[in-house]
């Protein structure tokens, strides 16, 4: 794949999709690279409110891990394909309306994740994504490596149960 194919790629993705994963590969970029601390960008109503970073309002939804790993991967994936699927179908049209959504759920996720104990709250939003996608297009057919056939409404349930299985934090997921 050249350069102008990804180039391409990237100019076909709409454009908040575009803007959020941009700054997400930059985020995971500079924390690989060393040169920004996940330290730094993690939530802190402490830090937000006393000591005024008030940069950690977004940072933290910008932050998927410190290296380019399989979990960084996969949450590019479900970013791009479900925010790119929403952007482009259901807010047709309607760039506002769909950065609003976001806005909305990041605000909400942001009042609650002092009460919830999470510092990062990219992979909540990403899931906000995957399930208003599910619930808009509850005919499309889905299966789980290839095994596990189901409808797209039970898609966030499927990646939340996998998730577990794999040792992760439900907690995020569910937010």
């Amino acid at each position: 794949m050249s350069l102008e194919q990804v180039e391409q790629w990237i100019r076909e993705i709409p454009p908040i999709t575009r803007t959020y994963m941009i700054g997400a590969v930059l985020t995971t970029a500079a924390c690989a690279l060393d040169l920004v601390s996940p330290f730094s960008l993690y939530f802190s109503a402490t830090l937000i409110f006393n000591k005024g970073q008030f940069w950690r309002l977004m940072s933290n939804f910008f932050f998927f891990g410190a290296s380019f790993s399989l979990d960084f991967l996969f949450h590019m994936f479900f970013l791009v394909r479900y925010s790119k699927q929403l952007e482009e179908n259901a807010f047709r049209g309607k760039t506002a309306d769909f950065f609003y959504f976001l806005l909305f759920g990041a605000t909400l996720m942001t009042l609650l994740a002092p009460f919830m104990q999470l510092n990062f709250l990219g992979s909540s939003l990403t899931f906000m994504m995957v399930y208003l996608w599910g619930r808009r297009n509850p005919y499309s057919r889905m299966n789980f490596l290839g095994l596990f056939p189901f409808t797209a409404p039970y898609l966030p349930w499927v990646l939340l149960s996998f998730s577990v299985v794999l040792g992760n934090n439900g907690t995020v997921d569910l937010l």
